[in-house]
């Protein structure tokens, strides 16, 4: 059995985490253009997430979405009315230390933060009487909190979809240059998330940049491959990098996410 839990241990180094976070701090009250709720999310004792939703339709899909690296939910307020005009309801997470979050983060405070704003997203969905079917979706460095939770609850989420992750922990530490860290620790299990989606059944949706100059595509192809989905997709969007994917391949990247979260 693997052990996540000693994975995320190794990697909770400061050499690792000063190279692989990178926290902005930022918060913006609610408003009605976009509209836009926060909802702070106590995960652990004195440590609370701040999350963003951005309802469209009572009826609609909901999307539990993990941010990538340097980002903020507040950012989402550019990208939320995109998804509102197909529809998707959008539930943005923060990371401790980021946004209007406190706390400092870690891996493994990521990772296990991510259960109970999972607890959270489905109670205020319910309680605020939106019906629609539930999705979880992670950009890059939210693609691990998002595969951790389709990995968990895999009963409560209509699918997954993860926008330009990653897969090797091995690669992943060759980028950021702490290979001499983990000469005696074996094979890195680090996030897991190549060892956790062959676990994943629920439809699943890769998106990735053919150009991604920060997670190469090959990454995304992997995912694509060890998913253990029977229904599974994938979008490489020609000439994209890491950054400009939905600038360049907006219409494709949307008209794929409404599909998929339409497919019953």
């Amino acid at each position: 059995m693997v052990d996540f839990d000693k994975g995320l241990e190794l990697y909770d180094r400061p050499e690792v985490l000063y190279r692989l976070f990178f926290p902005r701090r930022e918060i913006a009250g609610n408003s009605d253009n976009p509209k836009a709720v926060n909802r702070f999310v106590e995960v652990t004792k004195g440590i609370s997430i701040c999350c963003r939703f951005y309802p469209a339709r009572s009826d609609g899909p909901n999307i539990l979405y993990f941010h990538g690296n340097g980002e903020v939910a507040p950012d989402y307020d550019y990208v939320a009315p995109v998804y509102a005009a197909r529809g998707l309801n959008l539930f943005v997470a923060d990371y401790r230390g980021y946004g209007g979050s406190n706390g400092s983060p870690t891996c493994t405070a990521m990772i296990k933060d991510t259960h109970p704003i999972f607890h959270d997203f489905v109670s205020s969905m319910k309680d605020n009487g939106f019906s629609g079917n539930l999705f979880v979706m992670g950009r890059s460095l939210g693609s691990a909190p998002a595969i951790e939770l389709a990995y968990h609850y895999q009963d409560d989420f209509k699918g997954l979809i993860v926008e330009s992750g990653f897969a090797s922990a091995r690669n992943q530490i060759a980028r950021l240059g702490v290979e001499h860290l983990f000469r005696d620790a074996g094979e890195p299990v680090g996030f897991g998330n190549d060892l956790k989606i062959k676990d994943v059944r629920i439809p699943t949706l890769i998106i990735h940049g053919e150009w991604d100059e920060i997670i190469p595509s090959t990454e995304g192809r992997a995912l694509y491959d060890l998913s253990g989905a029977a229904k599974k997709s994938s979008l490489f969007i020609p000439r994209a990098g890491h950054n400009d994917i939905m600038m360049l391949g907006l219409k494709d990247y949307m008209d794929a996410v409404t599909k998929f979260s339409a497919a019953e």
